[in-house]
Order: C-alpha cells, then sequence, then structure tokens
C-alpha cells in the first residue's frame, strides 16, 4: 500500500513536471517572451527555498480547499518545486545546443511546437533524463511533506510508512533492514538503469 501511493506520487510529479519543464525552458531559452527573465529568476528562487520554509504556508493554503489528506497535497506542492528545478535546468539545456540547430529547422519551415518536440527535445534527451530522474529520486524520498500533509495511514508514502513500522518493530532489526531495502530499492534500480545517461545529462553542455 505505501508502496503504491509513493509511485502515484512520484510518477505523476515526475511526468507532470518533466511535460512543463521541458516547454517553459524552451520558451525562456529560446523563444524569449516579455518577463520571460523575470519567470526564470521566480523559478530560481522557487527551487532554493527549503521546503522546511514552506510547508506551514503549503499547509493552510490547501487546508481551506479541501486537499489535505488527499494525494494533491503531496503532488501539487512537489510539482511546484520540481517544475521550478525543471525549467532552470532546461533552460542551461536548450542554451547548451547549437542555435543553427533551431535557425535550420524553422528555415525549413518548422513550426515552434515541432522544433520544440522533434528536433531539440531529442537532442537533449541526456539532460530530460537526468531531470526525470532527479526529481524521481526527490519525490521518491520526500518524508517531511507527507508526514504534515497526510494522518490517514491509508495514503502514507514508503518513508512516512517506515517510520511508522520502525517504532512498532523497534527491536526487529531483520523487518527493518527488510523495510528498509525496499523502501530503497526503486531510487537503486532506476539509478542503475539510468546511470550511463544521469552521467552524460549532467556533463552536457560543459565543454
Amino acid at each position: 500500500s505505501y508502496m503504491l501511493t509513493t509511485a502515484i506520487v512520484t510518477v505523476s510529479v515526475v511526468v507532470v513536471s518533466v511535460i512543463v519543464a521541458v516547454m517553459s525552458g524552451y520558451a525562456i531559452a529560446l523563444i524569449q517572451p516579455p518577463g520571460a527573465r523575470i519567470v526564470f529568476y521566480a523559478a530560481i528562487l522557487g527551487f532554493m527555498l527549503p521546503v522546511e520554509a514552506l510547508i506551514v504556508p503549503w499547509y493552510y493554503q490547501l487546508l481551506p480547499l479541501g486537499l489535505v489528506n488527499t494525494y494533491w497535497a503531496m503532488i501539487l506542492p512537489q510539482l511546484a518545486q520540481s517544475v521550478a528545478f525543471g525549467t532552470f535546468w532546461m533552460n542551461t539545456v536548450f542554451r547548451s545546443l547549437p542555435r543553427s540547430l533551431s535557425e535550420s529547422a524553422i528555415i525549413d519551415g518548422a513550426s515552434r511546437w515541432t522544433l520544440l518536440w522533434r528536433i531539440l527535445t531529442p537532442n537533449a534527451a541526456p539532460g530530460v533524463r537526468t531531470m526525470a530522474a532527479l526529481v524521481f529520486v526527490w519525490t521518491w524520498n520526500s518524508f517531511l511533506l507527507p508526514l504534515v500533509m497526510v494522518s490517514k495511514q491509508s495514503l502514507y508514502v514508503v518513508t512516512v510508512g517506515l517510520s511508522q513500522f520502525e517504532g512498532a518493530h523497534f527491536n526487529n532489526y531483520a523487518a527493518l533492514a527488510a523495510g528498509s531495502i525496499l523502501a530503497a530499492l526503486p531510487v537503486v534500480v532506476v539509478y542503475l538503469f539510468a546511470q550511463r545517461r544521469f552521467i552524460a545529462g549532467l556533463f552536457a553542455g560543459s565543454v
């Protein structure tokens, strides 16, 4: 149950944040509409602020909307910070691509939408995969936000569930070790499969 809840929250945050961050990073880096720099600096501020500083305002924003003790209470705040980080990340990735690539596509008649999804995004794939892997790890390992936003045991994520399990079985070391391995296993598997692309994405555009 805890693993399923964590998977729902994590997949939702990763998928939506990647799509939105790719579009916003592309807009800020290449289209540069009025106010793009303000949005860019707001994004930097958004992911630099720690969860500890935002958790109380988030709680009192979501409480009147009836979203506390729901999936949305865990998804929306993490989505906000992930999109903020992803916007900064994808802006950097798109700026590292040769500008002649965009210019050639536009001369050949490609629309902005075609340019983004069929030309730039495939070339920026290592950066996109790295961002997705980072967001996955951060969301899966999130503890404070789900702990504050959710009090229903049926909606516990694996980190909160593991802490409750530890309190109930504090002297059962075999069970604690098994629970810790199960909680960490998805993150380890994702990293092992994405290791080469993860490293390539970190160094993309560095030379």
